[in-house]
Parts: C-alpha cells; sequence; structure tokens
C-alpha cells in the first residue's frame, strides 16, 4: 500500500478516535499507526503519528465548536434551521443549525416548511446526544429551499410518475433516498449483503458513466469528446439528485479518471481513492458518514482484491471462470473489509455476500443505466414508460436475488458488537485489507488471525440494564411492540404482518431482539388481524414465550390459527386477556383493561376487541391500544376512566381517524404519542387530523414511516427517547 493510503488512514483513524472521545482508543490507534510506519523509516513513523495527532486535534475542535454553537442556540428564540425533512404539525424531522451546520431535530405542532428551508422555530430546546431538540415547535419559512433541493425534489416526482410501483427501488438506485423503501425490502437486501446497492456510491455512478460513453460513442461523438460529455453529464447528474456526499466522492474520482485518460498521463489507482477519501482535511466530520465509511474502504478493498487475483494467478483462467473468481474474490474480501461497519450499523453480518453480490452484479448493471435514462427522458412519457417497463424485469429479479439469498440458513448473522468488539473487528479487517494487497502478506494475515480468535473469544452477553426499554420496532405497515424488563426479559405486544414467503416475526423482530439479548416471556396478540398476527407463528416457534396472551376473539387472519397452532405443538400456553388481570415481570407491572367478554360478544370487528394494555414502572406509565377504535375508547372511558393517564400512548389504529378521539386523549393525557405505520401505506395512514389533534395535546408524536425503529427507555422517573439517530429527554408538562 503506497504512503499516500497510509497518510490518509493516519488522519482519518485519528479523527474518528477524537470524534469517539476516546483516549484508550486514540492512544492505540497513534501506536498502531506509528508501528505501521516504522518498516518504512523512522520519518514515516514519525510523520503518521503527527498526522494520527492532527486528526485527534482537529475532531476535538470541531467538537469544541460545535458546542459553543449549540450553547449559543439552547438560549436562543427562534432558533435559525435548514430542515432535511418536510415537516408541519405532528411531524418530527431532521434539522440542520444555520449558524454552524450542527445536527438538530424537530417536533412541530404548528407551521410547514418544505425539505431544505431555512426556518425560524420557537419551542421548548433541549440538548440531545446528537444535537439539539426542539419541541412543541412553532415554525416559520424564512428562506425557500435551494435549487439543488427543488431539483432532487422534482426529480423524485419524476420518478414516481415514471416508474410507479417500481419508484421507491428506483428512488433508492437513483437519488439516494430510501424513505419510501418499505422495511422488507430494506430487511431482506442487509441480510443477502446488498445494502451498499441502496445506496449512491461508485459502482453506481461508474456504470452511469460507461453506459453514457458508449452511448455517446454509438452516437458517432468521437471518444475523447465523448469522455467529456460523460464528465459534464455525470456532474449535471450529481447536482439533479442534490449533490449527496457519495455521489460527488465517486463524481470526483470518476472525473479525475477520465482526465487522466484524455490528458493520457496515467493516474494511480490509489491517488484516486485519496483524493476521492480527502474530505476529511476540508470536512471533518464526515469521517462519521457511514457512506463515506463504507465506499472509501469498499473501494481500497476491490483495489488490493484485484492485486491479490493477479498473485495468485487468476488472469491465466479462461474467461468465464476468470470473471467469476475476480468477483467473488473481489466481494469477498469487500464483505471481510467492510464488515465491522456493517456490524456496528445494522447489526449483522452476511455470509451469502459473495455470492449475492456475483448474482446482482449482472443485474444491477444492466439495470442502473435503464432507470438512468428513463429518469432523463421523464418528460417524454410514453419514452420514459417504455424504459420503466423494460427496467421492471431487471428491477424484480434483483429483489429475488435479495430475497433467496436472505431466506439462507444462517446466511446472515445477527450480531451486538461492543466498542471494544468493533475495534478489534476493524483491526482485523484492515490487516486482511494489508494483507490483500501487500507483498509481505504474513505479518498482516498473523494480525488478522489474532484479531479474529480474540473476537470470538471475547463474551458476547449484553450489559444489563437497570431500566425498562419500550421498542417500537419498525416493522412497515403493522404493529410490532417489544418491551424489554431491567433484567433482559422481552414482553412482545404484536409480531407484524406476513407477505408471500416472509413474515415480519421472521425478518424483523426475530432478529432485534435477538442481537439485544434476553429471552422472550410472553407474547401480547392485540388482535388478529394479519399485520398484528402475520409474525407471530415464527416468533413463537423460535423464541418459546411462556405465554401467549389473547382477547380469544377468532379472526379471518390464517396467521391467527397458525399462531395457536405453533402455540399447542410448543407448549406455550395460551391465557385470555380479562379487564383487572395483572401480572409483574422485574418490577414492572401489566394490567389489561380491555376487552370485556360481555362486550366482546355484540361484536364482529376484531379492532373493537383490541387487547388494551397498561404497563407501569415506577412513576412512569405506558399504554399500549392495539387497533383500538372509539366505540372501544368509549367502553373505557365509561369503566377504566380512572386507569387511562399515560405518559407514553401507542396510538391506536396505526393514526386512523376512527380512533384517538378528542375525550379519549384528555382522559390519557400522553406527553409521547406512538405512531407505528408504513411508509407510503395505501391507506393513507396516519390521518393528519388526528396527528394535529395528538400534537394540540401537548404530546410528541414520532412515527415510524419517518423515522423507523423508536426507543423509549425509563428508570422509573424519566423518559429518554431514541429516534433517527438521537435521544433526548422527553419533557415534563
Amino acid at each position: 500500500m503506497p504512503l499516500i493510503a497510509f497518510a490518509l488512514i493516519a488522519y482519518v483513524a485519528g479523527l474518528l478516535a477524537g470524534f469517539a472521545n476516546s483516549y484508550a482508543l486514540g492512544a492505540t490507534v497513534a501506536i498502531a499507526v506509528t508501528a505501521a510506519g516504522f518498516p518504512r523509516g523512522r520519518a514515516v513513523a514519525i510523520g503518521l503519528a503527527t498526522l494520527c495527532l492532527a486528526g485527534v486535534i482537529v475532531s476535538r475542535t470541531c467538537q469544541r465548536d460545535d458546542a459553543r454553537c449549540l450553547n449559543a442556540a439552547l438560549h436562543a428564540q427562534p432558533v435559525a434551521l435548514v430542515v432535511e425533512d418536510s415537516v408541519g404539525p405532528a411531524l418530527f424531522g431532521r434539522a440542520r443549525l444555520a449558524a454552524c451546520d450542527a445536527a438538530a431535530s424537530i417536533a412541530v405542532e404548528r407551521g410547514t416548511a418544505a425539505a431544505g428551508s431555512t426556518i425560524a422555530a420557537r419551542g421548548d430546546v433541549a440538548q440531545t446526544q446528537r444535537g439539539l431538540l426542539i419541541q412543541h415547535a412553532t415554525i416559520n419559512a424564512v428562506r425557500a429551499s435551494s435549487l439543488l433541493w427543488r431539483w432532487r425534489a422534482a426529480t423524485g416526482r419524476a420518478i414516481d410518475a415514471t416508474f410507479r410501483d417500481d419508484a421507491p427501488l428506483v428512488r433508492a438506485l437513483l437519488i439516494a433516498d430510501r424513505r419510501e423503501l418499505s422495511p422488507e425490502v430494506r430487511d431482506r437486501f442487509a441480510a443477502a449483503g446488498l445494502a451498499h446497492i441502496l445506496a449512491i456510491a461508485g459502482l453506481h455512478i461508474g456504470i452511469i458513466a460507461l453506459a453514457l460513453e458508449i452511448a455517446f460513442q454509438l452516437a458517432g461523438i468521437p471518444r475523447r469528446r465523448a469522455a467529456i460529455a460523460t464528465i459534464v453529464t455525470i456532474i449535471f447528474y450529481v447536482a439533479l439528485i442534490g449533490a449527496p456526499i457519495p455521489a460527488v466522492r465517486a463524481a470526483a474520482m470518476l472525473a479525475t479518471l477520465l482526465v487522466s485518460r484524455l490528458v493520457q498521463r496515467p493516474t494511480s489507482r490509489w491517488a484516486i481513492v485519496a483524493l476521492g477519501a480527502a474530505q476529511p482535511f476540508i470536512a471533518p466530520r464526515v469521517v462519521l458518514d457511514v457512506g463515506y465509511q463504507l465506499s472509501v474502504v469498499g473501494v481500497a478493498s476491490m483495489i488490493c482484491a484485484g492485486r491479490l487475483g493477479r498473485r495468485i494467478g487468476v488472469s491465466r483462467l479462461p474467461w468465464f471462470p476468470r470473471v467469476v473468481a475476480t468477483t467473488m474474490i473481489g466481494t469477498t474480501v469487500a464483505t471481510i473489509g467492510s464488515a465491522p461497519i456493517v456490524a456496528w450499523v445494522f447489526g449483522r453480518v452476511s455470509v451469502v455476500a459473495p455470492l449475492s453480490n456475483l448474482a446482482a452484479g449482472p443485474l444491477i448493471a444492466l439495470a442502473q443505466p435503464m432507470i438512468f435514462f428513463g429518469m432523463l427522458l421523464a418528460p417524454i412519457t410514453p419514452v420514459a414508460r417504455l424504459i420503466a417497463d423494460a427496467s421492471h424485469p431487471l428491477l424484480l429479479a434483483l429483489d429475488r436475488v435479495a430475497a433467496t439469498a436472505a431466506a439462507v440458513p444462517a446466511g446472515s448473522i445477527t450480531v451486538a458488537p461492543t466498542m471494544t468488539a468493533a475495534v478489534v473487528a476493524g483491526a482485523m479487517s484492515i490487516a486482511v485489507i494489508v494483507a490483500c494487497g501487500s507483498r509481505e502478506w504474513m505479518k498482516p494475515t498473523l494480525v488478522a488471525v489474532l484479531a479474529a480468535a480474540l473476537l470470538i473469544w471475547m463474551p458476547v452477553a449484553p450489559a444489563l440494564q437497570g431500566s425498562v426499554e419500550l421498542h417500537m420496532i419498525d416493522v412497515g405497515q403493522g404493529d410490532a411492540i417489544a418491551l424489554k424488563t431491567p433484567h433482559a426479559h422481552w414482553i412482545l405486544f404484536d409480531a407484524g404482518g406476513a407477505w408471500r414467503g416472509n413474515d415480519a416475526g421472521r425478518s424483523t423482530v426475530i432478529p432485534y431482539i435477538g442481537r439485544r439479548g434476553g429471552s422472550l416471556d410472553m407474547f401480547v396478540l392485540s388482535h388478529p388481524h394479519t399485520d398484528h398476527v402475520g409474525g407471530a407463528a415464527s416468533v413463537l416457534r423460535t423464541m418459546h414465550p411462556t405465554m401467549y396472551v389473547d382477547a380469544g376473539f377468532p379472526g379471518p387472519a390464517e396467521a391467527y390459527r397458525a399462531s395457536l397452532d405453533v402455540a399447542r405443538a410448543t407448549h406455550v400456553r395460551w391465557v385470555r386477556a380479562h379487564p383487572g388481570d395483572r401480572m409483574t415481570i422485574d418490577g414492572v407491572s401489566l394490567e389489561f383493561l380491555a376487552p370485556d367478554s360481555v362486550w366482546t360478544s355484540s361484536l364482529d370487528d376484531p379492532n373493537l376487541a383490541s387487547v388494551i394494555t397498561i404497563v407501569q414502572y415506577g412513576d412512569v406509565r405506558m399504554l399500549m391500544m392495539g387497533d383500538a377504535e372509539r366505540p372501544e375508547e368509549e367502553w373505557l372511558l365509561e369503566h377504566q376512566a380512572d386507569k387511562l393517564h399515560a405518559d407514553i400512548l401507542k396510538v391506536g389504529h396505526h393514526g386512523s381517524q376512527t380512533s384517538s378521539s378528542e375525550a379519549f386523549l384528555a382522559a390519557v393525557k400522553p406527553r409521547l404519542a406512538l405512531v407505528s405505520v408504513g411508509a407510503g401505506n395505501k391507506y393513507g395512514l396516519p390521518t393528519p387530523a388526528i396527528m394535529e389533534r395528538l400534537a394540540a395535546g401537548g404530546a410528541q408524536v414520532l412515527r415510524t414511516d419517518r423515522l423507523g425503529t423508536i426507543v423509549a427507555r425509563t428508570d422509573g422517573h424519566h423518559v429518554f427517547v431514541e429516534a433517527a439517530g438521537d435521544t433526548w429527554e422527553l419533557l415534563r408538562r
């Protein structure tokens, strides 16, 4: 590996250690960098150590500047923000402080603003783990969104109109917008080791550039002018999608490669990678971006894998075996290299990634240029629709590859790495990459083997915490709410939906709970509709809870009967919920408030027979409403009104207008309202009027379609909320 790569690694490692606020990690990194430089001479070792120290100093300076800016914003009214999401009443969005670009979040009660707008926000300002949170905010737009933001929004609308049902996947592949992707799609791509395909990076830009260059040459444009036209078009494309950092980086590397070809000055691949990865010298915080980390590690892995292939003589193989071997070596090294990052961010490592990438590679190579041209030609509707229809089989095949790979037994390993484990795994991955790209491979291979052995022997059980955690798991259109007690016992309320060939229990709930450790003691089914009971059979079969609590109200869903059959076969005790039934697990009290058997005897809608549960730990109360509608709310107000008050409300029926009446919310008085709902669902949920009603009542409204999984943690007195990569304390009213 050339010296420029070592220098970049030293600086970036110092930045990461500084941002982690870990002196032990900083010292370890400095020692490792110095040791790596000694074989090249004392001056090189000192230089690398100096770069590492400079990275630490720069990152700490950035943190001090951010702290100064955040402290000023804490005492400012209004606060000037640039919002990253469109926001309105009862919506929660990500933002940046206009003064210093520090992270912020906003929970809006009044006012609206488009993504990219600069706003003035007034409300309760609190500091969070990520930056600032403005709760109960009233906002006013100060400046409209920039031209890049408007271009991106217009491009998204054009994709929706052209690609219709394929639009969520096309948005991810073309403009790095994954918000409309269902949890099922995101989960299977992650499990298959194909998550990188859903993020704009060098792969996507490179495929599009190659297709453009070929198209220009076929149109009769000379090769030199075709290369220039390709560079210009790629720059226009990156601007069109809002200039996300990974796309800008990939475009810069591609432009450097094409320019070096034009001037007939061959450039080292490592120099091109260093140029693309040099952003931290200008914007140090970019090292914290997962896209930056994955793209740099991925490109470095592919370069080293190419050297490994040449060293072992892959080039001497016939054409087809050579292509297969080259691809397998590249994807294997890239998988190992990126494993610590993927494990830390996604909580899993895909074992089948080399094979799934081998199958997905040709499909994305064909689909990416087709959907790109479909996007560009969107104003010419018949032509764009023709291209969209032609690309559909390729996109469908790509999704089938992900589904098939995700379904391989033990093909994806769920992990929960600690900081120490992540550092050791990172050392192992770097050693593997260096061993592949270096002629002196013995020492790095030994380091990799020792690090792997240490990982195997490290304890994997998570530390027990003296708090209660409520996890509203993002299962798309459905419910799955998991309650974790202080001694890591879980109670699961509903298990999400089911779809052809899979269900939310198997794909999402089981890995989610498994990653966090502990045992499932109880499964509570609110009612027998598929979006709540679809994953129950898988959960019962795999996790073996002691008890299955249900209203005993029959429903039409086949999944309900399947769950009862599995409960019987696995000796899970079935218990019918009655109003007034109570139980306590690890100091956590559960009381069932409904349904009453007399009430349910005259019903024909399972929603109205939802199991209603009040959970209490210390002074904090949580109310689980299932899909209860207004008639059941009225029954509760008549029979259980004194027990309805709760700090946290799991909003009934996914925020539908059939639930959450004014009288009911006045009795509950929630501080936090959680809505489990699928992005872009066909029902149009949640209902805006209900969200505004919740916000007007003083509740902070959080939705899984906007934020993904949401966690509320309490010690019995205070409530801390985790969502969208941030943590904050819930205000008392």
